[in-house]
């Protein structure tokens, strides 16, 4: 019989019945239904102990009975998965017969093992390691699976009663948010076929050498040895080549710690329940992070969100760059044709502003065959470099004239050394080669597409590094030993008689260029951009072949740009740029994006200057160059456990080299563009480091901050304290944060950048429940904190009462060795905490109690004090009572607040007791202690009168108040008495109450000249009277607060552990 299935569950999700210990058969053939009703397993289950049955659903079969296809239990070959193992029937060990096209219900009973789930030979539901436990549900990985927890494997049973709602409609896991196996079940058809993967080769070596390759390799790459030499044109492809090979190192390193995001890749995603595995393959357009993705998942936020914009920013000059190369050469031919429109300069931009609109309407249409068109354009590159190298060894005559004449050692000899002209440089030379070196992240920007990215990004990067090394410098030394630097490409320089004097090598073969000293020459390598065309043995292939790189090198930069800002604006790195994080259509695609990217590229095409531009796109791309490798660095550096590349040929000290490198490079080419670039870097870090982005992505700063801090807080351990460095650590008894507002606010002010600050939270209750409550207040209120700028720690501690939870805070917490120098804040009536204190402990202890009003005006009072320290404070007094000397620390706190901005305007006046006839003396002795404490004060006080006796209607009311909780022993019979006495030790006894008559007058007494000196004070700070422990009862001690505390501002009562906080010394 098949079991009922609730309506709103999946096929492949499983029921979990209760099995009666007696039911035998019965239960295993009559499931239990949903609500735990029906059948002889109901009956049973009662007993049960720590017996379930699994309730398989065959998700491809039909609504059949398995008893017709095999008979029930015991028929078929069933095959299910369940964390890797196999789970198999009884029968299906003795017999082949298979099941049928129904739709089954398998059943799993762990007494009976009817089914093995073979988990080290145990009927266990504790899940075997596999790689779906350990994805990310907000990743596009595939389906997180949940592995259950400890408490459910401490409590089977339980386990078992809530295992149908393990997949609940939420499809949450563990606090987090992700996609509900039923919605991924709905939204990704499976669609096996469609997976394609590509090897190093096609997905990285290809790529990498089509974005390497472009405009500098064709129009420039002759420039520059015409300009440095033969010589120094190779030292500059080394000094790009050692930049990027480092570079690449650590791009290595960090695409295979993990996977890297990038373009559209294609995933199987396992989605299946207990024993029931079903597999889907769905697709996901990633964002084409690139650099961004490597710098802000490895250094986090600040870093990666200001690269992000320039990467970004970067890829937009670049498809300007590029489409300038190609509107080059379209004009030389034109101008080859006597075709120009205008100029050359205003040809060069109306050409490029065409170009790059058709462009943009092809990266609009997402046009889908550039990725298979990229074989067919290496190989356009490769026969246009094997055409330029056949036509070296071709000289015509009629491209003697041109400056052409093959390989000759006195061409070599010239062109060997450098004839820098029109105030170009080394390094303004190397500016212009560097981006012809750029591209190395090709292959990393599409790891996800990449079937093996740990061994392609490695291979295929340096691999692109070497071989585009090799060619760049073959075809430098090829073209500085064939062409001369000027030529006329005039018939009339043929040499006819010989000439004595000849220096030149074009001399020396008989023609004379000399002219070219005196007017504009349009040949030679200083004076034509389309050399390797009029060495070429085929011009048009070399044209094809500028087409092919120009234009395939800015659609892909046109692509990219625009996907790495949409990645950095889903992030909501920059809240201002959320709008451009939507995308539209199927692929997501960011048209506000495309369009950005086009207005920047076709602002740099007016300039219509491929020297102007290269310089730009230079600069940033050696920024982003110096971050990955700092990136690799600082992982190193903070020796995270989860930094575990696959690639091991990297070493920090290279990488980080390598980032001095690049940021040496950056000045050198243009000083005040690196300048530049690093005040935006800078400015754009203070920012997100300011606005604290609410993301986390485990990056080697939060590494770096968590080691610092404990080897800080290690070596802070073994050194004894000193009374100079005295700091507030302030246990504060808050209960839920924000439920105390006025509290937190009062004592953040003095902690600040100056202390420790731990909010407690005390819960009581079955331990169980505690705990999930603690685990969810715990980040919960955290992040409370955060939001409210509170530099502040939250702790809820599960305790039997408050006291023990006090005492085992007080015992733990804290960054001291011990805990005498530790401070507890916390609010009125906690009465149960005055017998946790020692001597060695501090107390404060917040009383902002007001006049008895209505509850109306009572709301309205609370909501104002609850954010009445929010507020600046204006030109008021801090009154500090300072009746009892605590070590310093009544009249620190008071000190500390004021160094706070919102209390810089407040002053501090002083209050102590004296004797009448010593109060001149009194006060200049505590100026004096004041002025070497270098505490400033505005006024001090001497109270003589602090021992006369208040006023009756005072002493009234006082007596009133406590009238409820006295014994009134003497009333009463002796063992009547002494009962009350043992069931209610906090009550005040008349003994008790005669005796402390006196301190009982001194707190009224102090009520009357708070109010008479101190009722307009913005707080008072003042000393806690001590009661004698085990003498005092818990609630005459309350009594004297409330009488202490009653009708004021709000109170601050103080007690150090009588240990100086305060010195004189130096």
């Amino acid at each position: 019989p098949t079991a009922p299935q609730p309506a709103d569950s999946e096929p492949s999700r499983f029921q979990v019945d209760l099995v009666a210990e007696g039911s035998g058969r019965a239960a295993a053939d009559e499931p239990q239904k949903p609500g735990g009703q029906g059948g002889a397993a109901a009956k049973g289950s009662e007993e049960a102990k720590g017996r379930f049955r699994v309730n398989f659903v065959d998700p491809s079969a039909g609504d059949e009975s398995p008893a017709e296809h095999g008979g029930g239990l015991e028929g078929g070959g069933v095959s299910f998965q369940n964390g890797g193992d196999t789970v198999l029937s009884e029968g299906s060990l003795h017999s082949g017969g298979g099941g049928g096209g129904g739709h089954h219900h398998y059943y799993y009973d762990t007494h009976t093992n009817t089914y093995y789930l073979r988990t080290f030979g145990h009927n266990t539901m504790d899940a075997v390691p596999r790689i779906d436990h350990y994805r990310h549900t907000a990743a596009e990985l595939g389906e997180k699976l949940i592995r259950p927890s400890l408490a459910e494997l401490h409590d089977e049973l339980d386990k078992v009663r809530d295992c149908r709602h393990l997949h609940s409609s939420d499809g949450y896991a563990n606090g987090e948010e992700g996609t509900p196996p039923g919605e991924a079940d709905a939204t990704y058809a499976a669609d096996s076929k469609g997976i394609v993967k590509f090897g190093w080769i096609k997905g990285v070596l290809v790529r990498c050498m089509l974005n390497i390759w472009g405009v500098m390799l064709f129009i420039r790459l002759s420039w520059i040895v015409g300009q440095a030499g033969i010589a120094l044109s190779v030292l500059v492809i080394a000094m790009a080549t050692v930049v990027t090979t480092i570079t690449g190192l650590s791009t290595s390193a960090i695409a295979t710690n993990g996977f890297v995001r990038g373009g559209k890749t294609t995933f199987v995603n396992s989605s299946f329940s207990v024993g029931v595995q079903s597999s889907k393959a769905f697709s996901y357009n990633f964002s084409l992070g690139g650099a961004y993705y490597l710098i802000s998942r490895s250094l986090g936020p600040e870093f990666g969100g200001a690269i992000g914009l320039i990467f970004a920013f970067a890829n937009a000059v670049a498809v300007a760059m590029y489409v300038v190369g190609f509107a080059e050469t379209v004009v030389e031919l034109l101008q080859e044709n006597g075709a120009l429109m205008l100029d050359q300069t205003n040809d060069i931009r109306i050409i490029g502003a065409i170009t790059v609109l058709v462009l943009l309407g092809i990266s609009v249409a997402g046009m889908e065959w550039e990725a298979k068109a990229q074989i067919v354009l290496l190989v356009i590159l490769l026969f246009a470099i094997g055409d330029f190298i056949i036509g070296t060894f071709i000289p015509l005559d009629s491209k003697k004239v041109k400056g052409f004449f093959g390989y000759k050692a006195e061409i070599f000899t010239e062109n060997f050394g450098p004839d820098f002209r029109a105030d170009e440089t080394f390094f303004s030379v190397f500016a212009i080669f560097f981006p012809a070196a750029t591209g190395i992240l090709a292959g990393a920007n599409i790891s996800g597409d990449l079937a093996d990215p740990q061994s392609a990004i490695p291979k295929g990067t340096l691999l692109a590094i070497l071989i585009t090394t090799l060619v760049y410098i073959g075809i430098a030394v090829s073209v500085g030993a064939c062409v001369v630097r000027d030529a006329t490409g005039n018939l009339n320089s043929t040499i006819i008689t010989e000439l004595t004097n000849c220096t030149t090598a074009a001399c020396k073969l008989k023609f004379d260029f000399s002219s070219c000293q005196k007017t504009e020459c349009h040949y030679g390598l200083l004076n034509s951009f389309q050399v390797m065309s009029m060495v070429s043995g085929f011009a048009p292939l070399i044209s094809a072949g500028i087409f092919s790189a120009t234009l395939s090198s800015a659609l892909a930069s046109l692509v990219s740009a625009p996907k790495i800002f949409q990645a950095l604006c889903k992030d909501n790195i920059y809240p201002g740029l959320l709008m451009f994080a939507k995308g539209y259509g199927k692929n997501n695609e960011p048209l506000r994006g495309y369009i950005l990217t086009f207005l920047i590229a076709l602002g740099f095409i007016l300039i219509a200057e491929l020297n102007v531009i290269a310089p730009i796109i230079s600069n940033f791309f050696l920024a982003s160059y110096a971050l990955i490798n700092f990136s690799v660095f600082h992982a190193s550096l903070a020796k995270s456990p989860g930094w575990r590349p696959a690639f091991k040929y990297y070493n920090m000290w290279v990488s980080l080299i390598g980032a001095i490198l690049c940021c040496i490079v950056m000045f050198v080419i243009n000083w005040w563009a690196a300048l530049l670039t690093y005040v935006i870097v800078l400015g754009l870090y203070i920012y997100v480091t300011y606005k604290k982005p609410d993301v986390n992505w485990g990056s080697s700063t939060q590494a770096l901050t968590y080691l610092s801090a404990l080897q800080h807080t290690v070596r802070l351990a073994g050194v004894e304290d000193h009374v100079k460095n005295f700091r507030p650590q302030c246990l504060v008894m808050t209960g839920a944060p924000n439920s105390r507002p006025a509290l937190v606010h009062l004592v953040h002010a003095f902690t600040k950048n100056v202390g420790l600050m731990i909010c407690v939270h005390f819960l009581k209750g079955p331990r169980r429940q505690a705990m999930k409550e603690l685990s969810t207040d715990l980040a919960r209120y955290q992040r409370w904190l955060i939001k409210n700028k509170m530099k502040a720690f939250y702790a809820p501690v599960h305790a039997e009462d408050l006291r023990d939870g006090g005492q085992y805070l007080m015992q733990a917490a804290g960054l001291v060795q011990n805990a005498e120098l530790r401070t507890v804040v916390f609010t009125k009536y906690t009465t149960v905490f005055l017998k946790t204190f020692t001597n060695s402990l501090f107390l404060n202890l917040l009383d902002s109690k007001g006049p008895r009003t209505p509850l109306n005006l009572a709301d309205q009072r609370l909501l104002d004090s609850s954010s009445q320290f929010q507020k600046k404070q204006g030109k008021n007094t801090i009154d500090v009572w300072w009746l009892f000397d605590d070590g310093g620390l009544t009249l620190l706190i008071p000190y500390l607040l004021t160094t706070k901005k919102k209390w810089k305007d407040c002053k501090i006046r002083v209050f102590i007791g004296g004797k009448i006839n010593r109060i001149d003396h009194d006060r200049r002795a505590m100026a004096t202690l004041l002025s070497k404490f270098r505490i400033d004060f505005s006024d001090i006080m001497v109270l003589g009168d602090i021992n006369t006796k208040p006023k009756k209607e005072n002493i009234a009311a006082f007596e009133e108040m406590v009238e409820p909780f006295r014994l009134h022993e003497d009333d009463k019979e002796q063992d009547i008495a002494d009962k009350m006495k043992e069931d209610e030790p906090w009550r005040i006894t008349d003994n008790e109450l005669e005796l402390y008559k006196t301190k009982s007058y001194r707190q009224i007494r102090l009520n009357e000249l708070l109010k008479e000196h101190s009722s307009t004070a913005n707080v008072i700070v003042m000393s806690l009277p001590v009661a004698r422990k085990g003498a005092v009862s818990s609630a005459l001690y309350m009594a004297w607060l409330e009488a202490l505390s009653k009708d004021l501002p709000p109170i601050l009562l103080v007690r150090g552990n009588h240990q100086s906080v305060l010195t004189f010394y130096s």
